[in-house]
């Protein structure tokens, strides 16, 4: 894996190449690093079995994760854009895991190579390193692959489309790969630079945010900003909603709650922002796309900005505050707690509420006419309160810094949920520079544990994962995994319910 990210940073190599970048020789020396630290690992390891149970899958994908977050931000740090390696760490972090928070006051500083390799991070971190890498080469044979799969979450669906992990994870980067040209097109003939169209693409398709200039996505033209919109929802979308329209099963697109609940989030949030902040604009038709513009990007946790909503009135940035948290569908490149998981928990406590008042009736959860199992309410349960554990403790140990209330309790929204932009120090128009480095280290662990849904840095950290018959149940039981996959399946709700 630490091979392929060399391989990743090689197109930034073309374009210095087309901009003549002297700078560049610290990407090849970077390059030279990654790769020499992956022959090393791979000539070392002795595996003592080759199988990849639910375990092994989050704690490889847990260590990959931060691995390629250090590695990751050596061409920043080499090239001394970015002297500090733990702003330079979060940097890359934040790309990866499509974040887009930064520290940088001023990309446009950044050489044009830097700034495709920053933006480049948002695309392969979009839809996943392993699912990327799994639709190109096999890297676990058997169910293996699909632990692998199942641990990366939230990206697209892992539920097989088709009867091979690999040959799902291929048929869902086809899907991404298209989105991706199709918006990059549009750009284009919008007459947006390609350059900038690139990155933003990179940025719109991840769900990521990193711009390429200073005043992020507010100079480019309205049907530019229009185009970007339209594409960040369509990637917070659940990919299975893209496979039926392939399949010609377009009559069963209503049919998937989830995303008609997300739209309809959306067009309550963009009304009422725009009455909101009517006032403020000149015209209807610009309060309506600003709206539109903010309320995608926080909902799909993309982070993009054409306006500083650090200023609107306190009820639009509430709204905000609250997308931030629901996020975008399950399936899909984008962050947050997820549209299907809030929608279960009303439907439990529409449950809970009708036993009190009916309690010799027994009711069943249904989502799309299918009864939910116990194992994936647990599994909701347990990703619901361990998220709320370290985000309360993530406040209470970034406030070291000692900045506000707002400041920090949407810097942590803003990170674990892979959002970008916060609110008060951290808005849109300031950055996460003024945080020391201790504080940094916690939002880069908030940011991989955000993308990963928690359950596998968890399980990385956990000393029962190391302890020998361990099973993550608690119990010991030597020679057998069922009990270990059973709860780590039950841990995302995209197993569940595609």
């Amino acid at each position: 894996m630490l091979v392929f990210e060399a391989g990743f940073m090689a197109p930034s190599a073309i374009v210095a190449a087309i901009y003549r970048e002297a700078s560049v020789i610290w990407l090849f020396v970077s390059m030279g690093i990654v790769t020499a630290a992956g022959l090393l690992l791979r000539a070392v390891s002795r595996p003592r079995h080759h199988r990849i149970y639910a375990r092994e899958g989050a704690v490889i994908c847990a260590l990959i994760w931060f691995l390629y977050s250090i590695f990751g931000a050596l061409p920043f740090k080499l090239s001394g854009y970015i002297p500090d390696m733990f702003d330079a760490v979060f940097e890359t972090a934040s790309g990866f895991t499509t974040t887009g928070a930064s520290i940088l006051s001023d990309v446009e500083a950044l050489p044009h190579w830097l700034l495709f390799w920053r933006s480049f991070t948002h695309w392969v971190g979009g839809m996943g390193i392993l699912v990327f890498v799994m639709a190109i080469i096999p890297l676990a044979s058997g169910g293996s692959a699909m632990y692998l799969m199942k641990a990366e979450s939230p990206g697209p669906s892992v539920k097989k489309m088709v009867p091979k992990a690999s040959q799902t994870a291929g048929l869902l980067y086809k899907m991404y790969i298209f989105l991706t040209v199709l918006q990059l097109l549009f750009l284009v003939l919008g007459r947006m630079p390609l350059f900038d169209a690139l990155c933003i693409t990179f940025g719109t398709a991840g769900t990521g945010g990193f711009s390429v200039l200073n005043s992020g996505c507010a100079t480019y033209t309205i049907f530019q900003q229009v185009v970007i919109t339209v594409f960040m929802i369509l990637f917070g979308t659940n990919f299975s909603v893209f496979y039926l329209i392939m399949m010609g099963r377009i009559r069963e697109v209503p049919k998937v709650s989830e995303a008609m609940t997300y739209y309809g989030i959306i067009g309550a949030a963009v009304a009422l922002i725009t009455v909101n902040i009517r006032g403020s604009y000149t015209s209807i038709g610009l309060a309506i796309k600003d709206a539109a513009f903010q309320v995608g990007s926080i909902i799909t946790t993309t982070g993009f900005a054409t306006t500083d909503f650090n200023i609107w009135p306190a009820f639009s940035k509430w709204i905000l505050i609250l997308l931030m948290f629901v996020g975008a569908c399950a399936g899909s490149t984008g962050g947050g707690i997820k549209v299907s998981r809030i929608q279960v928990v009303f439907k439990a406590i529409m449950k809970e509420l009708d036993s009190v008042i009916h309690p010799n009736d027994v009711r069943k959860i249904r989502y799309d006419g299918k009864v939910l199992d116990h194992a994936v309410l647990r599994g909701i349960n347990v990703f619901i309160t361990a998220y709320f554990v370290v985000f309360g403790l993530s406040v209470l140990l970034v406030s070291v810094d000692n900045f506000g209330l707002e400041t920090n309790f949407s810097a942590v929204a803003a990170t674990l949920n892979n959002i970008g932009p916060g609110l008060g120090g951290v808005g849109p128009a300031s950055n996460f520079s003024g945080y020391g480095a201790f504080s940094t280290c916690v939002l880069i662990f908030d940011m991989i544990a955000g993308r990963l849904e928690i359950l596998p840095v968890l399980i990385l950290l956990s000393p029962h994962t190391w302890a020998e018959g361990s099973v993550l149940r608690g119990k010991h039981v030597r020679g057998s995994r069922e009990a270990e996959n059973d709860l780590m399946m039950s841990g995302s709700l995209e197993m569940e319910l595609g």
